[in-house]
């Protein structure tokens, strides 16, 4: 177990990864995980597989072996989930659960979920597939811990593409927003402290009155971005005053980006408000991030499985980092798998 945060040994790559990946059944499958989190710490540019098994191993076999190990073996990256999000919180002070979405564009319409979407940051329709992720805002940055890939109606209502994308049977139809508060219910079963607020700003993707709505009938404290008009669409029971479920709304705009949010924290005072809102600006920096530096948008599987595989390892390399910034010479080189 890793002990209180005051008094923690430096964190090597091999230590981080023996614990997060140590609940992985097969030997093979934690050598791999191993390599795989070391090759996006160490691989520049473009994180394709042939690109990071060649960082890792000499083997001509090697980006076999690690093609095989995202996108079909049969690990639980749920579990590898919440054992990051706890090393995350020993290791960092969390203030916030902050969800978000993010755009993948995709060239052609095989990979998983892939869809025709308007982007406003575009301006214009794009194909993509659309993450909601769910990150933890903490003293040394925001920091990934899960994600949803959402599935439109069109995979979902398809046999032939649930099959070859391997879309387990229990993936429903949800809304953005939907997945948002799916993140949410996850989080809270897994035993993370609920007492945290949560930042949400869909982007444009989502209806953030149900969003809001959800996180009111959970009981949960939330800042959600809503769009300028709200005040005028709001429905009787969002309308700001009005108690609902023994609470009460406010709604406030926050002057760095001129953004309208939407909170039940009504005893806080401007200032924390802000100190919360700009939670949502860190992950944004966090996305381009991965983006750039974690291969966010590089993974070349086309499998539901395989995506959230490679997620979740894109979010351990992440959070690595984010956790030694202070300390760069600790991403060692591991031993090359053969």
């Amino acid at each position: 177990m890793l002990g209180d945060r005051s008094s923690q040994e430096p964190l090597s790559v091999a230590d981080f990864a023996d614990e997060l990946f140590g609940c992985l059944a097969r030997a093979d499958q934690r050598r791999w995980a191993h390599a795989y989190l070391q090759a996006l710490l160490l691989t520049p540019g473009k994180k394709t597989v042939r690109r990071l098994a060649a960082t890792v191993s000499d083997s001509p076999t090697a980006s076999q072996a690690l093609h095989q190990f995202v996108n079909a073996s049969p690990w639980d990256w749920k579990q590898v989930r919440e054992d990051l999000s706890r090393q995350v919180e020993r290791r960092a002070r969390a203030r916030a659960w902050v969800v978000a979405p993010a755009v993948l564009p995709k060239r052609g319409m095989h990979s998983c979920g892939v869809h025709r979407r308007f982007v406003a940051q575009e301006g214009r329709a794009v194909n993509c597939q659309l993450a909601v992720g769910a990150f933890l805002a903490t003293d040394r940055g925001a920091m990934p811990v899960d994600w949803r890939l959402h599935l439109p109606e069109s995979w979902l209502d398809s046999r032939p593409s649930r099959l070859r994308a391997r879309i387990p049977d229990r993936a429903a139809l949800r809304t953005p927003a939907g997945e948002a508060l799916d993140l949410f219910d996850t989080a809270v079963r897994s035993g993370h402290p609920r007492f945290l607020p949560v930042v949400a700003h869909l982007g444009g993707h989502g209806d953030a009155r149900e969003l809001v709505a959800g996180l009111d009938a959970r009981g949960a404290d939330f800042l959600v971005a809503v769009p300028d008009s709200t005040p005028a669409l709001l429905t009787p029971h969002l309308r700001p005053g009005v108690p609902v479920a023994h609470r009460r709304y406010r709604l406030f705009t926050d002057p760095r980006t001129g953004q309208c949010w939407l909170t039940n924290l009504v005893r806080h005072s401007a200032p924390e408000l802000l100190a919360l809102t700009g939670a949502s600006l860190g992950v944004r920096s966090a996305l381009d991030r991965l983006a750039v530096d974690f291969g966010l948008r590089d993974f070349e599987g086309r499998s539901f499985p395989g995506w959230h595989h490679h997620m979740t390892l894109l979010s351990a390399a992440y959070a690595y980092q984010a956790l030694t910034r202070e300390h760069p010479a600790r991403a060692e080189v591991l031993a090359r798998p053969a």
